[in-house]
């Protein structure tokens, strides 16, 4: 038996699916998290196979996830839909359940989220619900895992019996849908007369599409929709949602009994009061994520860092490993490979894992809890004013963790140029593979401070704004940011094992990444540095400044000297970094030597201090967390923008908006503090000058459709 899963966003229905396969899916509290259908046997009954459809509010196709679900229930029909309601928002939920039964195959709703109705001290009468919609409705707690054994048994009950349909429609927009279902008959199942019907009385041009439809049936559907609108003054769409609204608010008044007064503030609301206030709410989220940076890189996180890298990869590690290879006379080059390449390397990077593992673990906490999705709700009042959608913000947030989710995750946004613009932003973001990067300048240059790590994550949303009121001043992103609307689930206290998930989830990907591209980059990295060519051979050098990953770094290290950071080492750390942005701590840690240790006792990571000042520490932090994202973002832009040319533009962007960031950063901050003017501060004051007329010059006008017809002719 095939069962879909189905809901609007935020409803229960990944927890639910989880909880009844066991699958290691991630669990967001944000809409728009589930792009894809995903797919598990159910624990205990392997003939029942789950599928996980996209959240969707309805059939209606202006989303990707209404695309996707409607499109897979109509043409593969499962032999159940599970629908998830929301029990504690029944009368916007059940909009949904009444397309669904249109379909006319069997379907079950479970009634998610009884355990805060029953807190509320509600009450919702199951029974007859089940009995006015004609089909199975089971009370479950998709987080406590209650009731889900009722669910199971309603799968084959539903199934095997037939399920009457409710009408929803009465009077003249009745007449009408039964007239069109008469013309549909020979055409189209018994099963989806109604579902057709209604379709193509709203105007559904794929709908329209798919039926193809000879014209002379196409009039007359066009003659009796005309007919209907112009006698009820409004649009079939319209009329149909205002039926299907009117039968809800007759179910939900049945059925559904009160205890709080309409209009009372229950615990959620009055939350949202002051965490979503005008005025506090971009405070509390700034000292919010202060706070998260601040655990993660300065007190919990690098206490176990610091014992990760000066006492587990150095003392426990290294210094043995070297030790039995020199014990058993191995090549010195193979103990310089092992100890100075692999270790190194590798160790490098592992080292900002308990760091990162935190940041996931507060991350998870507040998705868990519900503070997130104000997140996205705070942000669209920001992006709004600088012509970005709210929505852009949930892929950024995603982003958070690595940026190929997250702009995978744009596909949910409707409006081209929306869209576009977020793919290019989005990696601006610091990701988990960035973290390792201002960790460790943090601790080199700034004393560990936690206000590094949250500075970069502003600084990565500042560049976001930025970047969006000069894009949309260009005629080919202008014109307005589409609306948005999402979901504000109640806040409710978090699941351990959930946040425990997730943070391995993530954690464990990158830690795959560093056993796996990072070691191969690190062995490279090794035999460039450790060889060099003198009177014409190939041959090992004691000072990897006569390498040749020395003499490839030179040539390009140039064109970094203006940003403060010109040397070999900076370069070609930089440069890794397009591999995977870890890359360039795992660089850092094969050519500063991370495994040994100096005559004094201090590591020899201390040269970062010594290469670096805090301003040049700043503008190499700046240029790596804005430049072109790792290889395995860039296909994911390639992806997601479906054309070589915004590719291309994409990355030409990214890489100029870095450097002249950092380029103005850097000279600006240098005439600051010897009050002396260079030719690089005369360049950067331009820069300076030139970004801003990018950003106060008006808006571009979108052309005219009529013109651009005219223009095609």
């Amino acid at each position: 038996m095939v069962i879909s899963l189905t809901g609007n966003p935020n409803c229960g229905k990944t927890t639910l699916f989880n909880h009844l396969t066991g699958s290691n899916q991630y669990v967001g509290n944000w809409p728009g998290v589930t792009i894809e259908k995903k797919e598990g046997l159910i624990r205990g009954k392997r003939d029942l196979t789950l599928q996980d459809l996209p959240g969707v509010y309805s059939l209606s196709p202006y989303t990707p996830e209404e695309v996707i679900t409607r499109d897979y229930l109509t043409k593969e029909q499962p032999d159940v839909i599970l629908n998830v309601v929301d029990a504690s928002n029944l009368e916007r939920n059940l909009f949904l359940t009444l397309q669904l039964l249109e379909l006319g195959l069997p379907v079950v709703i479970a009634l998610n989220m009884m355990d805060l109705v029953r807190k509320s001290g509600d009450t919702i009468d199951t029974g007859k619900l089940s009995q006015e919609l004609g089909c199975p409705v089971v009370e479950i707690s998709a987080l406590k895992g209650e009731g889900t054994e009722e669910l199971l048994k309603a799968f084959s009950a539903a199934r095997d019996s037939h399920q009457e349909t409710p009408e929803c429609f009465s009077g003249e927009v009745l007449d009408s849908l039964q007239a069109i279902e008469a013309l549909l008959s020979s055409r189209v199942s018994n099963d989806l007369l109604r579902y057709h019907a209604v379709k193509l009385l709203e105007g559904d041009v794929k709908v329209q599409e798919a039926l193809a439809l000879p014209d002379e049936i196409t009039v007359q559907v066009t003659s009796i929709t005309q007919d209907l609108e112009d006698r009820m003054e409004d649009d079939g769409e319209s009329l149909i949602t205002q039926q299907r609204y009117e039968l809800i608010q007759q179910l939900s008044e049945a059925v559904h009994k009160k205890a709080r007064a309409t209009g009372k503030m229950n615990l959620s609301d009055r939350i949202d009061s002051i965490v979503t206030h005008r005025l506090l709410a971009l405070p509390i989220f700034a000292l919010v994520m202060f706070l998260l940076y601040f655990i993660s890189v300065t007190t919990i996180g690098t206490m176990v860092t610091d014992f990760t890298n000066d006492t587990l990869f150095s003392d426990w590690i290294a210094v043995p490993a070297r030790a039995f290879l020199e014990s058993v006379k191995v090549a010195s080059w193979l103990i310089g490979l092992v100890v100075d390449g692999i270790i190194a390397g590798v160790g490098a990077v592992l080292g900002f894992v308990p760091q990162m593992l935190m940041l996931f673990f507060l991350l998870g906490l507040l998705e868990d809890v519900g503070y997130l999705a104000r997140v996205a709700f705070i942000m669209d009042r920001v992006f709004r004013r600088f012509g970005l959608s709210g929505k852009s913000f949930i892929p950024m947030l995603i982003g958070s963790g690595c940026s190929v989710p997250g702009i995978m995750a744009s596909r949910t946004i409707e409006r081209e140029q929306d869209r576009r613009m977020t793919i290019i932003t989005t990696s601006f973001i610091p990701c988990s593979a960035k973290m390792p990067i201002i960790a460790l300048f943090a601790g080199a240059l700034y004393g560990n401070s936690g206000w590094v790590a949250a500075l970069a994550y502003f600084i990565g949303v500042l560049a976001v704004v930025l970047s969006g009121i000069i894009l949309r001043k260009t005629k080919r992103f202008a014109g307005e940011a589409a609306p948005f609307v999402m979901e504000l689930p109640p806040y409710h206290l978090p699941r351990l094992v959930n946040i425990l998930r997730a943070a391995w989830e993530r954690g464990w990907s990158f830690i795959k990444r560093a056993g796996s591209v990072i070691l191969i980059s690190s062995v490279v990295l090794w035999f460039l540095q450790a060889f060099g060519v003198a009177d014409g051979r190939l041959m090992m050098v004691s000072d990897n400044n006569t390498s040749l990953l020395a003499l490839i770094g030179g040539l390009v290290a140039p064109v970094f000297a203006p940003l403060g950071f010109g040397t070999w080492q900076s370069a070609v750390a930089t440069f890794t970094g397009l591999i995977a942005k870890e890359n360039v701590v795992g660089t850092f840690g094969v050519l500063y030597g991370f495994a040994e240790v100096a005559e004094d006792g201090a590591e020899i990571w201390a040269r970062i201090a010594a290469d670096f000042t805090s301003l040049s520490g700043a503008s190499f932090i700046l240029f790596n967390l804005l430049c072109v994202p790792c290889f395995a973002a860039v296909g994911a832009i390639r992806r997601e923008m479906n054309s070589a040319p915004w590719t291309a533009f994409a990355l030409v962007y990214q890489t100029v908006f870095a450097w002249f960031i950092s380029f103005m950063v850097y000279q600006l901050g240098t005439l600051m503090q010897t009050q002396s003017l260079t030719t690089g501060g005369i360049l950067a004051l331009l820069c300076f000058a030139a970004f801003l007329f990018l950003l106060f010059r008006p808006r571009s006008q979108p052309r005219h459709p009529a013109l651009n017809m005219a223009k095609a002719r």
